[in-house]
């Protein structure tokens, strides 16, 4: 029974995580100029407008069940139009950075409700281990989110960051791989190669999470 409710709390952590993802992402383009997201019902914060059935079920489901040390997903992208920004490389870097940067800056909010909580003399963390590990998975998931977001495969938020920073011509070759992004994702998950990413950020949070608790 533990593990089912670690498994939901698991899931429902990455898809609140995922959700501001991809409404950070359509905020952002929307304060630059860009009403498509808005018109298009994607500046909510409910999950089935977002929800893809690779990226948000079936690849975290595999990974949890794998026993996989991190939990990795996403949604369906939110249709922005570079055309209305005033400065078009600038505001796909902007609109890009911006749900990985939702997802440290929820993290680091949550660090800071656990440093205060472990010091509010009548609330004892160490008594409440469902409330422990609902805080410890907001913190993981999120900056495992924000950092395998930032890696530069399209359609990853890492490449349409190195596309606006690559003159035209390469960036737009290095753009005709998006199709194949997906399948380069699901190599480096079976090469380990994330696991190798993601596994010095895992242990740099633990150690965040325990001093923060000691």
């Amino acid at each position: 029974m533990d593990n089912i409710l670690n498994i939901i709390m698991q899931i429902a952590v990455l898809v609140f995580a995922v959700v501001v993802h991809e409404v950070s992402h359509g905020f952002v383009s929307y304060l630059l100029g860009d009403p498509t997201a808005k018109e298009q019902g994607r500046l909510t914060f409910n999950p089935v407008a977002h929800l893809d059935p690779f990226m948000s079920v079936i690849l975290p489901a595999f990974l949890i069940f794998s026993g996989s040390p991190f939990v990795i997903g996403g949604a369906k992208p939110v249709p922005v139009n570079p055309i209305f920004y005033k400065n078009h490389k600038k505001g796909i870097m902007l609109v890009s950075l911006a749900g990985p940067g939702s997802n440290f800056l929820l993290a680091a909010l949550t660090i800071g409700l656990l440093a205060i909580a472990v010091r509010v003399p009548f609330i004892n963390i160490n008594n409440m281990p469902g409330l422990y590990l609902f805080i410890k998975y907001m913190i993981i998931i999120n900056v495992i989110l924000g950092v395998f977001n930032l890696i530069p495969v399209p359609p990853l938020d890492g490449s349409k960051v190195l596309m606006a920073l690559l003159p035209d011509d390469i960036a737009f070759k290095y753009e005709s791989i998006a199709p194949f992004g997906i399948f380069i994702i699901i190599l480096l998950l079976m090469l380990n190669i994330l696991n190798l990413i993601f596994a010095p950020v895992f242990y740099f949070l633990q150690m965040i999470i325990t001093f923060v608790t000691s």
